[in-house]
Parts: structure tokens; C-alpha cells; sequence
């Protein structure tokens, strides 16, 4: 596929202070696939989205023990989720065991996107996830 280079993204952003909830950050994302009609085109890649973001937006808060800023970047080709936090520390997956209640969040996140990558900056990180609406496995 050949990409119009005029072409621009569109995008959002929401700060979340360290105590608000991740509902809130749900919530907001949801509004937006709505808009983008993903509710409609591509429901079960939009429930991804929206867990990813509760993942990615929980350890910013837990882990980063920070502020989340949370960015949706929808490029006609792929909804970039990026969630910044204060941390510099680039996060790890672990292999939890059985009775382990947290350490899956990455592993979720993982499975649930198209890719993820981590980002170090200069006053923490991002971590992005990446969401087509159509792929391989994945009803248009």
C-alpha cells in the first residue's frame, strides 16, 4: 500500500493524575473509537485497544508510581496507543507464576497489538502499542 505523504494523522491526548482511575482512561479511549467507528467496523480490535489501555495506563500509575499522559495517534494505517509516565525505567516482562496477581499486563498487551515498542525520553518513556482495524487474522 502506497501512502499519500500529505497525508496527516489525527490525534489525542489526556493527562491522568496518579490518583485518577483507569476507568476514566477507558472511558475517554472508547469515546474516541466511537468516533473513528471502530465500535461498528472492527469492535473486537477496539475491546483490545481499550484493555491495552488499562493495562499501559495501570503501570504508569503502580510501576511508575506517575502521572500518565495518554496519546492516540490514528494514522489511516494504525492507532498508535502511547502511554508516558515519569519513570525511566523501561519496563520488563516477567513470567508470573500461577499464584501471582499482577506481572501479565505486558504479556496481555503484547498479544493483544499489532507491535509495542518502548521509548526512552528525556523525563521518562513511552510505551506504544499498535492497533490495526484489518490484518492478517482480523476481520476488515
Amino acid at each position: 500500500m502506497t501512502r499519500d505523504p500529505s497525508m496527516r494523522a489525527v490525534g489525542w491526548a489526556r493527562s491522568l493524575p496518579l490518583g485518577s482511575s483507569v476507568k476514566t482512561a477507558r472511558d475517554w479511549t472508547r469515546r474516541h473509537l466511537v468516533a473513528l467507528g471502530w465500535d461498528r467496523t472492527a469492535p473486537g480490535v477496539a475491546d483490545s485497544v481499550v484493555l491495552a489501555v488499562s493495562e499501559l495506563v495501570t503501570n504508569a500509575h503502580v510501576h511508575a508510581r506517575s502521572d500518565a499522559q495518554l496519546i492516540l495517534t490514528w494514522d489511516e494505517e494504525c492507532l498508535h496507543v502511547t502511554v508516558h509516565d515519569a519513570s525511566p525505567r523501561v519496563p520488563e516482562q516477567r513470567s508470573p507464576d500461577d499464584g501471582a496477581l499482577g506481572g501479565r499486563g505486558l504479556l496481555l498487551v503484547d498479544a493483544l497489538a499489532d507491535d509495542v515498542g518502548t521509548r526512552p525520553c528525556p523525563r521518562g518513556k513511552d510505551v506504544t502499542a499498535c492497533f490495526r482495524p484489518a490484518g492478517p487474522g482480523r476481520p476488515g
